[in-house]
């Protein structure tokens, strides 16, 4: 390096933005350590005196201090955000992509007509709005409410597929409610068929979907990269996942973070 740094220009800016709330909203402590490796700065990643740690916790600060590696790195040679962006998209294509214009070429656009469930001529997707895919058993109940809580303290409105009924057939009201949200919460615990579907129908649509679950065992072996919150079902189980799925909404409470053919 000769010692120069790149200005934080609007361009620059922009795109650090667009990057740190990708990383926000996916990466685990495996891809930073992959990160690390790739862009040389293990040491950075591993010594930074708060990033691993909130990232671990949940803590609300965890946004800000990515955002602090990512103008230190893009501040020295903005090759370093190239490599972030291929690990996620690699590992997170369904994340929102980055509003930066690189030389990479555009995602392919894919055109679906499916026959089990319509879609509407106007899609809108509601700002704030978090679908809940999880078990309807009645054990799930206070599971359910901590879900609630979190939605409730972050400023979002969630709605699970249970609780709504306009058309003659349920997935399409599942269908409808994952199409209008802006985000996705599943709920692997015991591996339940219908939340493994409706997990893929809003992977397909590009949502944010944020994993949680009683075991690690419970999630797809697909999906295993992918950072899960785990919880315990009981009174401070369910307090402490209200906690941190709380945190997880309210750094995703952004208008960007919407499918980009919303």
């Amino acid at each position: 390096m000769d010692g120069t740094f790149n200005p934080i220009d609007k361009q620059l800016g922009a795109r650090i933005l667009s990057l740190k709330n990708r990383v926000v909203a996916g990466f685990s402590r495996d891809n930073w350590l992959e990160f690390g490796l790739l862009s040389g700065h293990t040491d950075l990643i591993q010594n930074h005196s708060r990033l691993l740690r909130s990232l671990d916790f949940g803590d609300d600060d965890y946004s800000g201090h990515v955002q602090d590696i990512l103008i230190r790195l893009g501040r020295q040679d903005t090759a370093h955000l190239d490599t972030l962006e291929q690990i996620l998209d690699q590992h997170y294509p369904e994340s929102t992509p980055s509003t930066y214009v690189s030389s990479q070429p555009s995602a392919r656009k894919l055109t679906f007509a499916p026959t089990v469930f319509t879609i509407p001529d106007k899609v809108t997707v509601e700002t704030g709005l978090v679908a809940v895919m999880m078990p309807f058993a009645a054990e799930f109940t206070n599971v359910h409410t901590a879900i609630q809580n979190a939605c409730d303290d972050a400023g979002f409105t969630s709605v699970r597929g249970d609780n709504i009924w306009d058309h003659s057939t349920i997935i399409q009201d599942v269908f409808a409610l994952i199409l209008r949200a802006q985000i996705v919460v599943v709920d692997f615990t015991g591996k339940n068929g219908n939340v493994m579907y409706e997990t893929g129908i809003a992977h397909t649509l590009g949502k944010i979907v944020i994993p949680i679950s009683q075991s690690q065992d419970h999630v797809p072996f697909d999906l295993k990269h992918h950072r899960v919150l785990r919880y315990v079902d009981n009174l401070q189980g369910l307090a402490e996942l209200s906690k941190a799925l709380a945190a997880k909404l309210r750094s995703l409470k952004s208008p960007s973070h919407v499918p980009p053919w919303a």
